[in-house]
């Protein structure tokens, strides 16, 4: 159903609205005090909260301001007092969803917390359209000049409309996950989900639950039901990014559904049918992998129905050019830096380079080159050379300091490559956005410090 945060300072009403929430399915933690409801916030994810407008040490406006900056999609519904409503009108300006006065029956309440946690799914669905549309048309980055990328292309257009099962197979940096999300978007389940989830970047213990999900109390931790990604994807599409790096035991499970098209979630006895695409990446040799016994045979010829190589950077060099025009235009507009091009020298050494991180090791270049160059055209000196510098060797220092100290200038590269925005420096790094604002607390870093000017 959903998980609600609940803040007020008078028990009785917050024990209250605990029972009458938890009756109706959903999941409550209540606070009295506005350090424990923050404090709860950045240890784990609330879909809704309800606040109360006269706290015990700030009011309730300053508090979801508060919440907003940990989640900032989450609605937020505000109680008050009667003859208070002008200030609720005014929490609603500041980005409440919506306010009840008390005293309220609980079936308003109730139909208020629906409504609001309906519009929270549309407005993240509306943002996840949005992204893959921009996405959509921003496919200059799939440059086709060379005969084997419009080969690609050619068959992603073929296989789209289809339902078959796609195989992706390319070295790291190739544009798996851009030639998956392509597939999806020149489908009919274009407008339904796209979920992509990395199988090299999740152990063991998490891949299965995260895949199909879990039922309440199915083991230590799980507080909640959740869905898998599966159950998110119906009607869509799954892409599974290096499956090759998929444990036996999740294989297995991954079989039975892809045959099926049913799997039972961790701890339920009943089958949970859903309808997806699946797309499947790898850099991986499968096929050697099936032969050392890492990979399931019966589980590589389901998914190596549609095979389609990307091929290596190397083998299509006469899309350089086209591709450094696009990252130039990209880190220019992002850096506000008026950038013609390169000097011939200077691609000369990119169309000579072996690129062993292939299309992502040039998009890094390019924008280091971006960020470096203190003219309007990138020269040979800056290509190549974001290598790191041979400094004087320093003494040893106590493990902690040396650790504060990586950790301090990691923060601020990573900020500062992301302009201050913490969502995204967040998801880069692999951190929850409040475990990286406590790490900018501790070392007295603040967002709006990188904010690049409008």
């Amino acid at each position: 159903m959903g998980k609600i945060l609940v803040v007020d300072d008078d028990r009785n009403l917050l024990e209250l609205l605990k029972i009458r929430l938890e009756s109706a399915g959903y999941d409550v933690f209540t606070a009295l005090e506005e350090e424990e409801a923050m404090e709860a916030v950045k240890n784990q994810p609330f879909d809704l909260s309800i606040v109360d407008l006269q706290l015990l040490h700030q009011d309730g406006i300053s508090l979801m301001k508060e919440l907003h900056l940990i989640l900032p999609e989450m609605p937020v519904i505000i109680l008050t007092a009667y003859g208070s409503i002008e200030s609720a009108v005014e929490a609603m300006k500041k980005g409440a969803y919506s306010y009840l006065t008390k005293p309220f029956e609980p079936q308003d309440l109730l139909l208020q917390i629906e409504k609001a946690l309906e519009n929270r799914r549309l407005n993240i669905e509306i943002k996840r359209l949005k992204e893959l549309l921009e996405e959509r048309y921003d496919f200059t980055n799939i440059v086709a000049r060379s005969e084997k990328m419009r080969r690609v292309l050619v068959m992603v257009s073929q296989i789209a409309k289809t339902e078959s099962t796609v195989y992706i197979h390319g070295e790291s940096g190739t544009g798996k996950e851009l030639i998956a999300k392509a597939i999806h978007l020149a489908s009919e389940r274009k407008i339904k989900p796209f979920v992509a989830i990395n199988c090299a970047a999740l152990p063991e213990a998490l891949m299965e639950s995260e895949l199909f999900g879990h039922e309440k109390g199915s083991f230590t931790g799980a507080v909640r039901s959740t869905k898998g990604l599966f159950t998110q994807a119906h009607e869509g599409t799954v892409f599974l990014d290096e499956i090759g790096d998929m444990p036996l035991s999740i294989q297995a499970k991954l079989l039975r559904a892809l045959q099926e098209r049913q799997f039972y979630p961790i701890g339920s006895a009943k089958p949970v049918e859903v309808d997806v695409r699946v797309i499947v990446a790898t850099q991986k040799d499968l096929e050697e992998h099936v032969k050392q016994g890492l990979f399931r045979e019966d589980l590589f010829y389901r998914i190596h129905v549609i095979p389609i190589h990307l091929p290596p950077l190397r083998e299509r060099k006469e899309d350089i050019p086209l591709l450094v025009e696009h990252f130039l235009k990209k880190f220019g507009q992002q850096m506000k830096k008026e950038i013609k091009g390169l000097t011939p020298m200077a691609m000369q050494r990119l169309m000579l380079h072996h690129w062993p991180g292939n299309v992502r090791e040039l998009e890094n270049t390019v924008e280091y080159a971006v960020a470096m160059t203190q003219q309007d055209t990138i020269t040979e000196d800056l290509i190549l050379q974001n290598q790191p510098l041979d400094l004087p060797e320093e003494p040893f220092k106590p493990f902690k300091e040396a650790k504060d100290s990586y950790e301090k200038t990691y923060l601020i590269h990573l900020l500062e490559t992301c302009g201050g925005n913490v969502s995204k420096a967040a998801k880069i790094a692999g951190k929850y956005r409040a475990d990286l604002y406590d790490l900018m607390k501790k070392h007295g870093i603040k967002s709006e410090d990188f904010k690049k000017p409008s």
